[in-house]
C-alpha cells in the first residue's frame, strides 16, 4: 500500500503534501464563498471546522467511489493475463484512500486543537464520539460498493464515465457538506435525509464538534443500506468479473 501511495505522487512538486493541500484549498474556497459571500449558517460550529469536517469525509467517499468505479477499464490488461481474485484491486485502492483520509483527519484534529487552545472554542465530547469509527466505515463501504457496481457498468457502457463524474459532483449538494441539515426547510428535508450519507455526516460532526441533526432511526437506515449495498455489489462484481474481460 505504501509503495502504491508514493507512486501516485512521483514527479510532483509537493509530493504527498498534495493530500493536505487539496482540502486546505477547498476549505479556503468554501469559507470565502459559502460563509463570507452566501452566509450559510453553520450552527454552533465555527465555519472553518464545519467545512473542514465535511471536506475530509466527502473526500473519503469521493475517492473511494471514483477510485473503484473504473476498476475493469483501468486494469483490463492485468485481469486478462493473470487470474487472481478481482476484489484485490479495489480493496487495495480503498486501503490507499483510507490512508489519505487518516492524514486529512489529522489535519482536522490539529485545526480543532487550535480552536480549542488558542481561540477558546469549547470542545464538546459526547457518547456519540464512539460512533465515529462506524460512521467512517459505513461511508467507506457505501463508496466502495457504489464503485464496484459502476465498475461493471462503465466497463460495458463507456459513455457512463462522464455521468459518474457529474453524478458524484451533484450528489455533494444532497449531502450536508456545505450546510447543516438543521437549516433545510422541513418540507424538503426528507429529500436530503433519503441520502444514506446524511446522518453519517451529521453524527460525525456531532460526535467530534458537538452539533448535528440526526436520529437513531436514520442511523439504522444508513447502516442497513450500507450492509445490503455491500452484499449486492460484491455479488455483481464477482459474477460479472470474468464476463467483462472480453468486453473491455
Amino acid at each position: 500500500m505504501r509503495r502504491d501511495f508514493l507512486l501516485n505522487y512521483q514527479q510532483t512538486v509537493l509530493g504527498p503534501l498534495w493530500i493536505l493541500f487539496q482540502p486546505i484549498l477547498t476549505l479556503v474556497t468554501f469559507v470565502l464563498v459559502f460563509d463570507k459571500l452566501v452566509g450559510i449558517p453553520t450552527g454552533t460550529i465555527p465555519p472553518v471546522l464545519f467545512y473542514l469536517a465535511g471536506i475530509v469525509l466527502w473526500n473519503f467517499f469521493n475517492d473511494s467511489f471514483l477510485g473503484t468505479s473504473f476498476t475493469f477499464r483501468e486494469n483490463a490488461q492485468i485481469f486478462s493475463k493473470v487470474y487472481f481474485p478481482r476484489l484485490v484491486v479495489p480493496l487495495s485502492v480503498m486501503s490507499t484512500h483510507f490512508f489519505r483520509f487518516l492524514m486529512q483527519l489529522v489535519l482536522l484534529l490539529i485545526v480543532l486543537l487550535w480552536y480549542w487552545v488558542v481561540e477558546g472554542v469549547p470542545v464538546s465530547v459526547n457518547a456519540w464520539l464512539l460512533f465515529f469509527p462506524l460512521s467512517v466505515l459505513l461511508i467507506g463501504c457505501i463508496g466502495l460498493s457504489l464503485g464496484l457496481i459502476f465498475s461493471v457498468l462503465t466497463a460495458k457502457y463507456r459513455d457512463l464515465v462522464n455521468l459518474v463524474h457529474l453524478g458524484v459532483r451533484l450528489m455533494m449538494f444532497l449531502t450536508p457538506v456545505i450546510y447543516p441539515v438543521a437549516i433545510i426547510p422541513k418540507d424538503v428535508q426528507w429529500l436530503v435525509q433519503l441520502n444514506p450519507l446524511t446522518p453519517l455526516f451529521e453524527v460525525f460532526r456531532y460526535g467530534l464538534l458537538g452539533d448535528g441533526t440526526f436520529g437513531v432511526g436514520q442511523l439504522l437506515y444508513s447502516t442497513l443500506f450500507a450492509l445490503v449495498l455491500v452484499v449486492v455489489s460484491f455479488m455483481i462484481f464477482n459474477k460479472q468479473g470474468d464476463k467483462l474481460i472480453d468486453v473491455v
